[in-house]
C-alpha cells in the first residue's frame, strides 16, 4: 500500500525549479554585473575574500570558496551572524565581501550592511531586487527564482547558478564558457523531477524505520550536505545532521545501527572513491546507506550527469525528495512551518 504524499505549495516550488533555473540563467546572461566585478578587481587590490550568508545561503557558498582557493584567493567562509559579532576586524577596506541572502533583508544581513563603516566592497547575491542588500551592495547579482512559499528550494538552486558565474568572474575564468556550462541545468533538473512521485515512493521504502539520519560528503558536495540537513529538519521535522565524510569517521561512525541511515554524496574526484568506500563500509556495519550521485544504483538517488559546475544543483534534488518521503511517513505536509518564518528577523 502506497504512503500518500501531501501536495502543497512547497512541492509546487520544488517542481518549479527548472523554470527558476532557466529564468535565472537568462536574466544573468543579460546582466552587466559580472563585467562590473571584473572592473572592480582591476581598480582595487583586495587582500582577502570574505564569503558570508546564513542557512542554505551560507552552505551554497562552498563551491565558490573552493574555486576561489584554487585561483590564488584565500577565502574566509563565515556565517554572517558570527562575522558581524566576532570577526568585525576582517571587514576592512581591503576586504571583498560576497554576501548571500535570498531575501536580502534577514537580520544578519541588515546588521552587516549597517556595519560597513570601513567602506569594504560588497557583492550582494539575492533573489529580491528591491531588498536592502540589492540596493546597498556595490554590485548586486539578482537571481530570478520568483516567490517561494517556505523552505528554500528554487531560490537555493538559482542562487547556486548565480554564484557559479560570479565564481568564474572572481577567478578570471571565461564567464561566457561558464554560462555555456550552466545552460543545461534547467533541462537536467527537469529530467530528474519528471519522475518525482516514483522517486519519493522509492525513498519512502528506503527510510522507513530510520531514527537517525546523517548526510555526508566532501568538497563542493558540502553545499548539499549542509543544506540537506537543514531542509530535512525544516520541511519534515525529522532530525538530520550534515557533516563532512571525514568528520563522520571521527565519532559518529560509532552510532551505526539498523536504525541509522547515512546518505553519502559521491561527489567528484579526488574524493569520489573514498565516499563510495565509506558507503560500502557503513552497510557492512549493518547500517543503511544511500549513495547520491551519478553512479547511484537507485534511480531516486541518481543525479543527472550535467558536468561539474551543475553538480551542486543536481545534488540537492534527491534530498528534496527525501523531505517529501519523511513527511509522508509522518503523515505531515512537507514544508509547513509551525514556528519558523521564511525571513529571519531576529539575530
Amino acid at each position: 500500500m502506497k504512503t500518500p504524499v501531501a501536495h502543497g505549495r512547497y512541492l509546487s516550488d520544488i517542481l518549479d525549479q527548472p523554470a527558476a533555473l532557466l529564468a535565472t540563467w537568462q536574466t544573468l546572461r543579460q546582466s552587466d554585473a559580472f563585467s562590473r566585478v571584473r572592473s572592480l578587481l582591476a581598480a582595487r587590490k583586495f587582500e582577502r575574500l570574505v564569503v558570508t550568508g546564513m542557512g542554505s545561503s551560507f552552505f551554497g557558498l562552498h563551491p565558490l570558496a573552493l574555486e576561489a582557493a584554487a585561483h590564488d584567493w584565500s577565502p574566509m567562509l563565515i556565517e554572517t551572524s558570527e562575522l558581524v559579532h566576532f570577526y568585525p576586524k576582517v571587514l576592512s577596506r581591503s576586504a571583498l565581501v560576497v554576501a548571500v541572502s535570498q531575501s536580502g533583508q534577514s537580520a544578519e544581513t541588515l546588521r552587516l550592511l549597517q556595519q560597513n563603516a570601513n567602506g569594504q566592497a560588497v557583492i550582494g547575491v539575492t533573489n529580491t531586487a528591491e531588498s536592502p542588500l540589492a540596493k546597498q551592495a556595490d554590485i548586486a547579482i539578482i537571481s530570478s527564482a520568483g516567490s517561494e512559499y517556505s523552505v528554500s528550494c528554487k531560490t537555493y538552486v538559482a542562487g547556486l547558478l548565480a554564484l557559479s558565474v560570479l565564481s568564474a568572474a572572481l577567478c578570471g575564468d571565461d564567464v561566457e564558457q561558464r554560462f555555456a556550462d550552466l545552460e543545461g541545468a534547467a533541462d537536467a533538473a527537469a529530467s530528474y523531477l519528471r519522475d518525482w512521485s516514483a522517486h519519493v515512493e522509492q525513498l519512502i521504502e528506503a527510510v522507513r524505520g530510520v531514527r537517525r539520519l546523517f548526510l555526508v560528503g566532501r568538497g563542493a558536495s558540502l553545499a548539499a550536505v549542509g543544506t540537506g540537513g537543514l531542509i530535512i529538519k525544516e520541511s519534515a521535522h525529522f532530525h538530520a545532521e550534515g557533516m563532512s565524510s571525514a568528520a563522520f569517521r571521527h565519532g559518529p561512525f560509532e552510532m551505526l545501527s539498523p536504525e541509522t541511515m547515512v546518505v553519502v554524496f559521491e561527489g567528484d574526484q579526488p574524493a569520489r572513491l573514498l565516499n563510495q568506500r565509506l558507503a560500502s563500509e557503513i552497510r557492512a556495519c549493518g547500517a543503511r546507506s544511500l549513495l547520491f550521485g551519478i553512479n547511484s544504483p537507485q534511480s531516486a538517488c541518481r543525479t543527472p550527469d550535467a558536468g561539474n559546475p551543475v553538480r551542486p544543483v543536481m545534488e540537492i534534488l534527491p534530498v528534496q525528495m527525501m523531505t517529501l518521503a519523511l513527511a509522508a511517513i509522518d503523515g505531515r505536509q512537507a514544508g509547513e512551518f509551525d514556528r519558523a518564518t521564511k525571513i529571519t528577523v531576529v539575530e
